[in-house]
C-alpha cells in the first residue's frame, strides 16, 4: 500500500511540479506588447528562471516578435533568417540561463517607439535561490532590486515546494 502511495505522489509530482514553478510573465502587464512603453523598467521589476514564458499579448497584424543578439537590439535589426512570431498572442518559453533580447519588427516600433526588452534568464529556482543582496540582482539596467511582486512569486514557489515536500514526507509515513 505504501509502494502504491509513493508511486502515485511520483506521479503527481512530475506531472505538477513544473508548472508550478513556471511562471507566465505577460510582457507590458495590461499594456502588452505596444510601441512608446518601457520594457526595461518592466523587466526589471522581475526575476526570470529557466522554465518561465513570456507571453506577447498585441492585436494581431499590429506588431512582431522577433528574438535578436545584443548588437540586434541595439541597432532594432534582426538577422535576415529571422522568422518572426505573429500571432498576437506569442509564448516564448525560457529555455535557458542568460540574457535574451526581443524587438518588433514592424515599420520604426523598435526605433522610434521603443518597443524592445532585454531581459537575464536566471537558472531553474529549484537548483538555486537568489541572493537577499540587491547589488546581486539581475537587471538590464541599473537600479533597485525586484519589486515586491517578483519577490512574493519566488516566496510562493519556496512555499509550493515545501508544501510538496512535506506531503510527499507524510504519505511516506502513513
Amino acid at each position: 500500500m505504501a509502494s502504491s502511495n509513493l508511486y502515485s505522489v511520483l506521479v503527481i509530482l512530475a506531472i505538477f511540479f513544473p508548472s508550478i514553478l513556471a511562471t507566465d510573465y505577460v510582457v507590458g502587464d495590461d499594456k502588452g506588447w505596444t510601441i512608446n512603453f518601457d520594457y526595461q523598467a518592466w523587466a526589471q521589476e522581475k526575476l526570470f528562471y529557466v522554465g518561465d514564458n513570456l507571453v506577447f499579448n498585441y492585436p494581431k497584424g499590429a506588431h512582431t516578435v522577433l528574438k535578436v543578439n545584443g548588437t540586434g537590439f541595439q541597432q532594432c535589426a534582426a538577422p535576415l533568417d529571422s522568422v518572426p512570431l505573429t500571432s498576437g498572442k506569442d509564448v516564448i518559453n525560457l529555455a535557458t540561463p542568460g540574457r535574451k533580447w526581443y524587438i518588433c519588427g514592424v515599420g520604426q516600433h523598435c526605433e522610434v517607439g521603443n518597443q524592445k526588452l532585454v531581459i537575464t534568464v536566471l537558472p531553474s529556482s529549484s537548483s538555486s535561490a537568489p541572493s537577499s543582496s540587491p547589488s546581486s540582482w539581475p537587471s538590464a539596467t541599473a537600479g533597485p532590486g525586484p519589486s515586491t511582486s517578483a519577490a512574493t512569486t519566488v516566496g510562493i514557489r519556496f512555499a509550493l515546494i515545501m508544501l510538496l515536500t512535506i506531503g510527499f514526507l507524510w504519505l511516506l509515513m502513513t
